[in-house]
């Protein structure tokens, strides 16, 4: 018999979900731009899409930091 940690570990046989997987994401909100965040494709971060801004990156636009990201990050500690 199964105890009650283990019932919410097995996987729904609709889909790959987890029943103790909590809904929704860690940066907030529903959908997919409703947080207003997106990661930088050189550091990684997620930053609000008003501190981006659109770079050719092997010939395709890319979200980046703006200015940079050193400068953003700078920017944001002495903020804080």
């Amino acid at each position: 018999m199964l105890d009650d940690d283990d019932e919410k570990t097995v996987i729904d046989p609709k889909g790959l979900r987890y029943k103790s997987k909590s809904a929704g994401s860690p940066f907030g909100g529903k959908g997919a731009f409703v947080g207003g965040t997106m990661s930088c494709l050189l550091c990684g971060k997620h930053r609000p899409q008003a501190m981006l801004k659109s770079r050719q990156v092997l010939g395709r636009p890319q979200k980046v930091c703006a200015p940079s990201c050193k400068e953003l990050d700078e920017i944001l500690a002495q903020q804080r």
